[in-house]
Parts: structure tokens; sequence; C-alpha cells
């Protein structure tokens, strides 16, 4: 039974050792060697506090010869968990949350403790691929503004609020005019970089709880949490002409466009994607009466 228990220890990821009432190491795992650099053969039989783990605090405090989580666990059988930082065999330090539990016999006598460690880099790595790939999902690659299916699902969470909350909010919708005129007469590197240059002025001149997407292609929305179609020309007009003032230098040309913008606030009895499209025909509007102007109702 007991060569069971320590076979099923040693296939765990995370680091996991045991001692006796004296500390003298009596298991090790795989995890222990992968986290540690030291192998089984290395620390068998040797007393934790020898020159192996060295755990300290962030100030530096050596926890072997007082406060160590293990030994507390062993005197009083109590669980104990601590952020620390174990001493490599390379020599450098590594970030471990280690958590120590007493280890019994059948007469409930405390004979030993297990300590199991989880190398926090290893955390910190899983947390930043969760938050690439939740950019990877949710950014438009290009721009790095919210692509549509972010937009989506915000608007949907967004809905949600209006009928909890009462809060009210409005779209814009912008199109970039004559888009495939620098195309073609620039390049499609070019077009990526007047792409680049709209969006970052659309994003930098709105506040903070209001959110800026591509649509798709040269199409843009910005939806803003406000209470009324003035406040929103107000915004729409901002913006149309702060595009209007950007331009990108190229083999010194001054390359600059223009937006054609529809806006309009939600309705609470409607399909949030029919607010979507009365902006959109809006927009459209302001593209059949001249281009680079705003038509919000």
């Amino acid at each position: 039974m007991e060569n069971d228990f320590k076979d099923l220890l040693s296939f765990f990821f995370e680091g996991i050792y045991i001692v006796d009432i004296n500390r003298k190491i009596i298991f090790w795992n795989s995890g222990s060697e992968r986290i540690t650099g030291y192998k089984a053969e290395e620390v068998m039989n040797e007393h934790c506090f020898n020159n192996i783990l060295r755990h300290v605090t962030q100030d530096g405090t050596a926890l072997c010869f007082g406060g160590c989580p293990l030994h507390h666990t062993i005197q009083t059988g109590e669980i104990n968990e601590a952020d620390v930082f174990l001493h490599h065999k390379d020599g450098h330090r590594v970030p471990v949350t280690v958590k120590s539990l007493p280890l019994r016999d059948d007469k409930d006598v405390i004979i030993g403790a297990i300590e199991v460690f989880t190398d926090n880099r290893v955390f910190e790595g899983i947390v930043k691929e969760n938050r690439d790939l939740k950019e990877l999902i949710s950014m438009d690659s290009l721009t790095q503004i919210p692509n549509r299916r972010y937009l989506d699902f915000y608007l949907e969470n967004l809905v949600k609020e209006v009928e909890q909350f009462d809060i009210k909010f409005g779209i814009l919708f912008f199109d970039i005019d004559d888009f495939k005129h620098v195309n073609d007469t620039y390049g499609h590197n070019i077009g990526d970089e007047i792409l680049k240059m709209v969006s970052m002025t659309l994003k930098s001149n709105v506040r903070g709880v209001d959110v800026i997407g591509r649509w798709g292609g040269e199409e843009f929305i910005a939806i803003l949490k406000l209470n009324s179609t003035d406040e929103l020309q107000i915004i729409s007009e901002k913006l149309r002409n702060l595009v209007q003032n950007s331009f990108y230098e190229k083999n010194n040309i001054n390359i600059n466009v223009t937006i054609s913008i529809g806006g309009t606030m939600f309705q609470e009895d409607e399909d949030v994607n029919e607010t979507i499209h009365r902006a959109d025909q809006l927009m459209y509007q302001s593209k059949q009466n001249g281009k680079n102007q705003s038509t919000i109702k």
C-alpha cells in the first residue's frame, strides 16, 4: 500500500517530498526534481534543512531554522501554506507556493510531513497564455482594437446591463471614405497603415468606458455609454474632425483620409442588430450627402 501511494505521488506535476519526524527526506518525486534541479538520489536520506531547498521569504529571511512551514506542521499538526523562494541546484531562486501537511500513523501520531510545492512561474505562464489567447480571439490583429467577435459579445452583455440598470448607450458607425482609392494609389501596405492610424485616432479619443472596434474592412463602430443623440453628435463630430486632421507620412507625402459616420441611440424595445443596421444606414446617408460628415438620428 505504501509503495502504491508513493508510485501515485511520483506522477504529480507538482513537487512533492516526504520527511520523517526529524525532517529527513524519505521520498522525492519527479516534480521535485524538475522544479529544484536535484535528483532523488542527491537528497534522499538528507535533512531538508541541510543546504538543499533553503526556503527564504521575499525579504530574504531564511526559514529552515526559524519559521519553516514544514517544521511547524510536524510540531503542531496544522496544515501550512506560504509563498516562498527555494534554492535551485543551479543557484537561482524559484518562486513557489508550498503547502505542508502532517503525516500520521494508524494511532494518529505525527510521524512526519508531506510538502507539496508549485512552481509559480508555471501559473504565471498559464495566465500569460490565457491573456494572449484572449487577445488573439478578441483583438483585430492589424489595428489592435476589438474585433467583430468581441463587439458582438460586448453588445450582448451591454443589452443585459440596460435591462438591469437602466443605462443608455449609442452606436456610431464609421466608414473610411474612398479607401479603395488609397489602396489603388499607394498600395495595400499603406492602406494598412491608414487603417491603423484611423483606429488609433478613434480609440485614443473616447472615454475608458467606451469601446471602439473594427467591424470589418474599413468599417469601425463605437459603443458609447451616453444619454442622448445630442451627446452622440458632439462625440461624432469630434472624432470626424480628428480623423480628418490626422495623416500618415510616406516619402515626404502626407496621406490623409476622411470618414463618414452614422449614429443612433439603442432603443430598449429593439434588437441591438436593428440599432447597428440603423447606424449603418445613417452612415450611408452621410456618404450620399457628400462624405466626411455625420448623420445622427
